[in-house]
């Protein structure tokens, strides 16, 4: 069928739908791994008691160990993570959880990680991958302990929890509770990266003039106007920008975008268009920047106007800040 189709529309398919979606779907065994643990250690009574464990550390942030479960559910996604500080008792930790949360690694950002660490650290994977895992807590309690002694300056709470009993979880229940929580990332891939990659196949292939070389594109003046923003951490061209900017939507379209990009030998276009150093300064922007719209929005909703600026404006300067450290210092050691 494609074979007779125009080469707008074989393009649509194979460069934008199958290229976009695809490259996202490759990671899926990796995410519902990552939510089979989190469902381990929630159906098995082991929650309360970490939080219990942790209220000595999460004191340090001015949170009670309540605190903890949020965090540990910001692993699988950054929205339960917000919406659960609901059941800590005051507002001020109920704020500066949702304020910490997004710092946490979520699942959304693996398959990023999972390609760059490939592309750049054959070998080297999973040390990549947890080192960003670690620097996301480690940013987690410095930006918590600094807004202890800053915009939530108030006396700290009891802790007071219930510690269920220890219990293996019941297979059946087990795998109900991952595909809840992975049914999610295949309803992203199905509806907003799906999307997603439909308008930008659009963008870098067209402009005024109608259809035209990715070059001269829509997405290229685009991504163009705020590539300079990045040139500090080593990663300011537009098709790197462009990424960053449709990421706000779901992180794992990230993937998506520089699959259409670059096309299809992506990895080989990557080692051409960063250094290693660079492509780890990408992705720590990746992990400390704005969230996507969803955590915004429930940031909103929950919080109101005020947090949501609030949570959006600090990520994105502090974000920038460690990454332009992180180049500096590694390409001064490097050198």
């Amino acid at each position: 069928m494609l074979q007779n189709s125009s080469s707008w529309f074989r393009s649509l398919i194979i460069d934008g739908i199958i290229a976009g979606v695809g490259s996202v779907i490759v990671f899926l065994p990796i995410v519902m791994t990552l939510f089979l643990g989190i469902s381990f250690l929630e159906d098995s009574g082991y929650m309360a008691r970490a939080a219990f464990i942790m209220d000595r550390i999460m004191r340090k942030m001015g949170l009670s160990g309540k605190a903890f479960i949020p965090f540990i559910i910001g692993f699988g996604c950054s929205v339960p993570g917000i919406m659960s500080a609901r059941t800590l008792e005051s507002e001020k930790d109920r704020k500066l959880t949702a304020l910490l949360v997004p710092l946490i690694s979520c699942n959304a950002r693996l398959p990023v990680y999972a390609l760059f660490a490939s592309a750049f650290f054959p070998g080297n994977e999973t040390a990549i991958t947890f080192s960003l895992y670690l620097l996301g807590i480690f940013i987690a309690i410095l930006i918590g302990i600094i807004f202890k002694s800053t915009i939530f300056k108030k006396d700290e709470e009891p802790f007071i929890i219930e510690l269920p009993e220890y219990k293996l979880p019941e297979f059946k229940s087990l795998m109900r509770n991952t595909w809840e929580k992975g049914k999610g990332f295949l309803k992203k891939a199905g509806t907003i990266i799906f999307s997603m990659s439909v308008i930008i196949w659009f963008l870098s292939n067209f402009n005024f003039s109608g259809m035209t070389d990715m070059g001269s594109s829509f997405l290229a003046y685009i991504g163009g106007v705020i590539a300079p923003i990045f040139r500090p951490m080593g990663f300011g061209t537009w098709q790197n920008a462009v990424a960053l900017l449709t990421g706000l939507m779901a992180k794992e379209v990230v993937v998506s975008t520089m699959s259409v990009v670059y096309g299809a030998d992506l990895h080989n276009m990557l080692l051409q268009h960063f250094t290693p150093i660079a492509a780890y300064s990408y992705l720590v922007f990746i992990l400390l920047y704005t969230p996507c719209v969803s955590v915004i929005a429930v940031m909103r909703k929950e919080f109101g106007r005020g947090m949501m600026v609030l949570s959006v404006g600090y990520q994105l300067i502090l974000a920038w800040i460690i990454s332009f450290i992180v180049y500096s210092l590694g390409s001064l050691i490097l050198v």
